[in-house]
Parts: structure tokens; C-alpha cells; sequence
């Protein structure tokens, strides 16, 4: 009814596209439901009333807005349409966040949540996605973040594409609220990479790019690690099946896309395995470089089909990271196979990593990703960082500028 008068801010709230046209379309509203005959079907009346309150909402009129959502609350309860109760409670409650009243908005979000998942599951996600954003504001972003990630494995699953995007939105803002998201500057080298070469097409390396090899020269002189691929490290097999097993688990429960790939929380599984592990030896033995144990750990999946592209981490990250391969089916006989693959000063540098292999390399300042999965690969990782006992390593002394 008003949705083409309204899009969202920065802070992901409702705004208008154009404020007079949606005061207009308001005032119009009004007008129909003043001239409603009183034997109106009450549901006429709860729409009307749903809208102005949005539409107040997005102008900033927070006590008409209430006023509006709450009587077509009122009137959907009456009515027992329950599907309209978890719609314009989500509503009311983003009325009362814009207002600030944010112990009243708490109250109705969980309220349309619980009612979401045990009557309407189609809606399940929505309340999800406000809730979600309601938590974020509130300052509780572990559990904004845990509401937006299965938000958007619901959405996914639908298959639209708008509201994806949507709750991607979200998860980044979220994330760079945790500290997680990328830097400014590992965003515009990211950018860079990307715009130049491909993990799709690794041949393009050889003649067609000498500004990408002169820059990318440039960045790796500050490497703290260069790319090791280190085979049999003797890991427990054991405890390697139960990481692969939990990580199928997480991805499947709360694993969300990022980068075109699954991430999932590690657990128990993977913690076990750093205590007994010592992978902070590892990673001195092979590069050189003193660190501490891994400070933090992310399950990784890649499907048929999938792939990352040239990237750089954030430096929050580590100075190290470890890739290490848990799981991998492939189909015999196939012309090629994904491999995890970095451009360093010299050219492209594939790893193919089978199950218990790992490679170490310095994230932040290695461009790195995957080439497609081709039919029937899947591939399960897990990366863990690690920040360099040298506390003067961990800062970057004149990085090289972004090429334009």
C-alpha cells in the first residue's frame, strides 16, 4: 500500500523515498478511513489503520504511529486473525523502538516471535529480521546475530532475493558492530583485487596483469607469514571426524553465507582439538613466526558450485591463519578440482587440500580464496587465527596504498 514510499537509512530503519509524496498517500489513508460506514468490515479498517501507523512511523510521528498500530492490533485481535497479530505487532514494536521505548518494543517482538513459531512458520523469519535489529540496537549483538543467521537461512530457502539481501544488510551492520567486519582498507584492496582478476580465471595472472603483480609485490613485502602448504602434521583423526561431524551440524543449524560460502560457529568439537593440537607450534615450526594459541575459529563449507574470490581479511583476524581440511568429496576422474588459491609475488599459488592437510598464511596481507566447486565437490574447513607474540607485528607500518 505505502511500501514504494519507503525504503531504509543507514541504521536500517523505515524511512521515506520522498516525504511529501508519503505524507500525501498518509493523508489520503485518513481520509478513507474517516469516510468508512460504520458496518465496514472491521478487517478494511484494520489495514487502514496498520498503514497510517507505518506511514507515521517513517515520518517520525511516533505517538500517532502507536496510536494507529495499536488500534489495528486491538482490531486483529479481536478478530482472531492471528497472521495480522504477528505482522502489526513487529510494527507496534518498531514504533515503540524509534520512540525509544525500548522495554515495551522488546515485549511485543518476542511476543510476534513466540506466535510466529508455533502458529504462522511462514512469518517466522520477519519476526526473526525485527527482533534481530531491535537486539543490535539494544546492544546485544551475539544475539542479534544469532536471530539475523537463521533469519537468513529461512530466507535463503524461500529463495527471495530481496529479503536476503535484506537480512545481509543486517548481519554486516551487525558484524561491524561485534568488530568482525572487514577494515576500510582491506575493503578497498579487496575491491581492487577483484575488479582485476578472478579465482574464476587463475590463467589471466600470466600476461594480462603486470599492475596486479606489481601491486600485489608491494603488499606481500609485508607479510608476517608467507603461504605454507604443510601435509601430514599427524593431527588426530579422531578428533579430526568429530570436528567435521560438528561442523556439518553447525553449518546445517545456524550456518549463515558469507563471501558466497558457509560460516558456522565453531564448538566443543574444535576446542578439544586446539587444546590438544598445539597449533601454535605448528605454525612456528612452518613459518618462523611466534604466536599464541588460535584466538578464534570459524567452521567453513564450500558446495557444488561455490567459490571465494580474491579477498584480504581484517587484521583482527591474526597475523596467521590456518586453514585446515576436515572433509572432501570430489568425483574420480574429474578434469579439475577446487583448490584454495593465493597470489603472492611470483603468481598464483594453488593448494590442494586433501583431509588433514592445512596451510598457513598471513590473511591480511595475502590475497586468498577458492576456485569453483565442480560436480559432486564439497569441501569442509576449519580456519583458525593466531596474533603474533611480537606485539609490533600486529601493527602494519606504512601499508601499501590501495592502487587506483
Amino acid at each position: 500500500m505505502l511500501q514504494h514510499l519507503i525504503t531504509q537509512d543507514d541504521n536500517l530503519r523505515m524511512v521515506p523515498t520522498d516525504r511529501n509524496e508519503l505524507t500525501s498517500a498518509v493523508g489520503h489513508l485518513h481520509e478513507e478511513l474517516r469516510a468508512l460506514p460504520e458496518e465496514t468490515d472491521p478487517g478494511r479498517t484494520r489495514v487502514l489503520a496498520r498503514w497510517i501507523g507505518i506511514g507515521q512511523m517513517c515520518l517520525g510521528h511516533h505517538d500517532e504511529a502507536r496510536m494507529f498500530l495499536r488500534q489495528s492490533l486491538d482490531l486483529a485481535e479481536a478478530g482472531g486473525n492471528t497472521r495480522a497479530v504477528v505482522a502489526t505487532g513487529l510494527n507496534l514494536g518498531d514504533a515503540h523502538r524509534y520512540a525509544g521505548d525500548v522495554q515495551t518494543a522488546d515485549a511485543l517482538y518476542r511476543s510476534a516471535l513466540n506466535t510466529a513459531r508455533s502458529r504462522h512458520p511462514e512469518l517466522v523469519d520477519f519476526a526473526l529480521q525485527h527482533t534481530g535489529k531491535h537486539l543490535m540496537e539494544r546492544g546485544d549483538h551475539a544475539e542479534a546475530r544469532t536471530l539475523l543467521q537463521e533469519a537468513l537461512r529461512l530466507r535463503i530457502a524461500k529463495g527471495n532475493t530481496e529479503l536476503v539481501e535484506s537480512t545481509q544488510d543486517a548481519l554486516v551492520r551487525v558484524e561491524l558492530l561485534l568488530g568482525e567486519a572487514p577494515s576500510e582498507w582491506s575493503r578497498r584492496w579487496t575491491g581492487w583485487l577483484q575488479a582485476c582478476t578472478t579465482v574464476r580465471a587463475p590463467a589471466r595472472w600470466a600476461g594480462d596483469f603486470p599492475v596486479l603483480r606489481d601491486a600485489v609485490r608491494e603488499l606481500t613485502t609485508h607479510q608476517r607469514v608467507s603461504p605454507r602448504h604443510l601435509r601430514d602434521q599427524s593431527f588426530p583423526v579422531e578428533l579430526i571426524a568429530a570436528m567435521a561431524e560438528e561442523a556439518e551440524k553447525a553449518v546445517t543449524a545456524d550456518g549463515y553465507l558469507h563471501n558466497g560460502k558457509w560460516n558456522a560457529a565453531v564448538g566443543d568439537a574444535a576446542n578439544r582439538f586446539a587444546a590438544q593440537a598445539d597449533l601454535a607450534a605448528v605454525v612456528a615450526r612452518s613459518t618462523g613466526l611466534e604466536v599464541g594459541q588460535p584466538h578464534t575459529g570459524v567452521y567453513i563449507g564450500y558446495e557444488e558450485g561455490q567459490f571465494l574470490d580474491f579477498h584480504l581479511d581484517e587484521s583482527g583476524f591474526g597475523e596467521a591463519n590456518l586453514i585446515l581440511c576436515l572433509k572432501r568429496a570430489r568425483v574420480t576422474g574429474a578434469p579439475t578440482v577446487s583448490t584454495t588459491v593465493f597470489i603472492n609475488a611470483n603468481g598464483y599459488l594453488e593448494c590442494d587440500l586433501g583431509e588433514g592437510d592445512c596451510v598457513v598464511f598471513d590473511g591480511a596481507l595475502t590475497p586468498h580464496g577458492r576456485t569453483p566447486l565442480g560436480a559432486g565437490e564439497s569441501v569442509t574447513l576449519i580456519s583458525f587465527g593466531f596474533r603474533a607474540r611480537d606485539r609490533a607485528l600486529r601493527t602494519l607500518t606504512n601499508p601499501p596504498s590501495v592502487p587506483r
